[in-house]
C-alpha cells in the first residue's frame, strides 16, 4: 500500500463540495489514513509550496491556499499516488478528462480544487509538513 497527500484546496471549501470529493475518493477505493480542516498561514503556505518559489505563480498560489480552510488528508491505496492523480485530472481543469475532479470543481490552473503529491519521496516529504509523527 501506498500513501499520497491530498488538499481540497480554498475554491472547493468555499463552493461546499467537501463532501462530494470526499464521496469520490472513498468510491475509489482510498482509506482516509489521517485528515484534518485548516486555515494554512501565509508562511505555512509559502514553506510547503517552496519547490516553486522561483516561479511567477508562487506568491498568488500561496496567497490562495491561505485565503480559507482546506482539508487536509492521508490517502492509502494501491498506487496511491498515480490513482490519485488519475482521479484529480491535469492540473489545468481545461486540459482534464471528463470525470475527473478538477474538470467538475476546477476553475483553473491555481484554483482547480484539490492537490495531490507527484512522487514516493514528494508524499513523504508532503505528508510529513503536515502530519507530524508524534
Amino acid at each position: 500500500m501506498d500513501r499520497t497527500l491530498a488538499i481540497i484546496k480554498p475554491d472547493a471549501t468555499k463552493k461546499r463540495i467537501i463532501g462530494k470529493i470526499l464521496d469520490r475518493i472513498e468510491e475509489e477505493g482510498f482509506t482516509i489514513v489521517e485528515m484534518r480542516l485548516a486555515r494554512l498561514t501565509k508562511d505555512e503556505a509559502k514553506g510547503f509550496y517552496i519547490v516553486h518559489k522561483d516561479k511567477g505563480f508562487y506568491d498568488s498560489l500561496c496567497e490562495f491556499m491561505s485565503s480559507g480552510p482546506v482539508v487536509l488528508m492521508v490517502l492509502e491505496a494501491e498506487n496511491a499516488i498515480r490513482l490519485w492523480r488519475d482521479v484529480m485530472g491535469a492540473t489545468d481543469p481545461a486540459q482534464a478528462k471528463p470525470g475527473t475532479l478538477r474538470r467538475t470543481y476546477g476553475f483553473s490552473i491555481e484554483r482547480n480544487a484539490t492537490h495531490g503529491s507527484d512522487a514516493r519521496e514528494t508524499a513523504e516529504w508532503e505528508i510529513a509538513y503536515f502530519f507530524k509523527k508524534k
